[in-house]
């Protein structure tokens, strides 16, 4: 009954900008960590971004200053604000809700960067 569903995926140019969301249902975001992965063909599954259910943010270097990852409470919806796409951004971008003993993860969006 709790899921996470990515949306806000598809193709956009170098530079370009995309908003990935989040949405749960059957449990409040508020109360777990939330997190963005990636995953390239060929590639290892990586962390993206994360946001603690106290506000506290992390996110893997290759994104930093491009990336930002928030949170709505109120429509229980997590986001993940990409700008200044490059092509190595190219990948299936995973949700995740965390706790301490399971991880919940969503169906997965493709972002595709290339001009």
């Amino acid at each position: 009954q709790v899921q996470v569903v990515e949306s806000g995926g598809g193709l956009v140019q170098p530079g370009g900008s995309l908003r990935l969301s989040c949405a749960a249902s059957g449990s409040l975001i508020s109360s777990y960590t939330m997190g963005w992965y990636r995953q390239a063909p060929g590639k290892q599954r990586e962390s993206v971004a994360a946001i603690t259910s106290t506000g506290s943010t992390t996110y893997a270097y290759s994104v930093k200053g491009r990336f930002t990852i928030s949170r709505d409470n109120a429509k229980n919806t997590v986001y993940l604000q990409m700008n200044s796409l490059k092509p190595e951004d190219t990948a299936v971008y995973y949700c995740q809700m965390r706790t301490s003993s399971l991880a919940i993860w969503g169906q997965g969006t493709q972002v595709t960067v290339s001009s």
